[in-house]
């Protein structure tokens, strides 16, 4: 568990530096795209074709994150009937297959990433190659991954239902849809 902890604050870290970094760089390249045009009456080329590299980050980093936080999109309607023991039992068996299924979109990324480099493709604005911006895909499913697998771990080893390493089912505030 020791491990587990410590690879699990290392990973937030990360998290909430690119989410945190990601949001605040929208912010200040909107504000100042918004200045330039309005006040200059010349927009900064390149503001659009960033903010969207940095919305993909925010995107994939910050779903690791909100895995992290117990706070992904769970359907719970059929799950909240069954008893407790078969809910932890559906719980591991969740945290497992979504584990392994993003862990391989994770791996399809990797591919679909390299294939962009092989072609070298630029972006239009910044001509930065693409492959470089879409890299962070494959880092955020592989991150989510490691959450979801490390509450598998953690359902496996500890009592009560976790729906990640900090969260148990009793500490979820939200509501299953």
């Amino acid at each position: 568990m020791r491990l587990l902890h410590a690879l699990s604050k290392v990973t937030e870290r990360i998290e909430q530096t690119v989410v945190i970094a990601g949001i605040l760089l929208i912010m200040i390249n909107s504000t100042a795209n918004a200045i330039g045009r309005y006040a200059f009456g010349k927009s900064l080329f390149f503001s659009e074709e960033l903010n969207q590299f940095l919305i993909v980050a925010v995107t994939f980093v910050g779903f690791a994150y909100a895995v992290r936080k117990g706070r992904n999109i769970r359907m719970t309607a059929l799950y909240d009937t069954f008893p407790l023991r078969l809910r932890k039992a559906v719980m591991i068996l969740i945290t497992l297959s979504t584990s392994l299924l993003l862990l391989f979109l994770a791996y399809q990324a990797v591919l679909y990433v390299a294939e962009i480099k092989a072609v070298n493709r630029l972006s239009p604005a910044l001509q930065m190659p693409v492959y470089i911006v879409y890299a962070v895909i494959p880092v955020g499913l592989f991150m989510a991954s490691l959450q979801f697998a490390i509450a598998f771990v953690t359902n496996l080893t500890q009592p009560d239902i976790w729906l990640s390493f900090e969260v148990t089912e009793g500490d979820s505030e939200d509501v299953g849809v």
